[in-house]
């Protein structure tokens, strides 16, 4: 799979829906409410500025998408935060490798200096992996945090990745 991140169109909000309410509806790594109409969707997921929307796509098919912006608004706008989604038929084959270097870049470029992940759910080990070999530490974990439709109530990490160091 030859995967290319581009900024997102309003035209790629139908296929980014698709996989946003399968993997909202499972319940397994968002926190985000189940049966969301594409409009309350679009609103939680499409980014305005300062935050931006990406896409990943592979020829013209959409895989994934990445939103980003500050983290927090005034004394915290130097620190960056983004969520990740990626179509569960595109799994396993770099896409999430990919949004996840592009926002790396985009942050360091953007001058932020850090990228602070408010709530990994522990369980959801690809994501944790991915985001480790990116550079990114645990900082902490809120205790029973998530609601997961198998584990119960497990952990949301705190990651973080210094973009101040080399």
């Amino acid at each position: 799979m030859s995967v290319r991140v581009r900024e997102a169109t309003d035209g790629d909000w139908p296929a980014v829906f698709a996989f946003f309410r399968s993997i909202v509806d499972a319940g397994r790594t968002y926190a985000y409410p189940e049966g969301l109409s594409s409009e309350e969707a679009r609103s939680l997921w499409m980014e305005r500025p300062p935050g931006r929307t990406v896409v990943a796509v592979d020829g013209d098919t959409v895989v994934g998408s990445a939103k980003m912006g500050p983290n927090r608004p005034g004394r915290g706008s130097h620190v960056a935060t983004a969520s990740f989604l990626v179509d569960p038929a595109a799994q396993g084959r770099g896409t999430g490798r990919a949004l996840g270097e592009h926002v790396v870049a985009w942050a360091r470029d953007a001058g932020y200096r850090g990228i602070q992940f408010n709530a990994v759910v522990e369980t959801n080990t690809p994501a944790v992996s991915l985001w480790r070999s990116l550079g990114f530490e645990v900082v902490g974990t809120v205790p029973g945090a998530f609601d997961h439709p198998e584990h119960g109530h497990v952990g949301l990490h705190v990651m973080y990745l210094d973009l101040t160091r080399g």
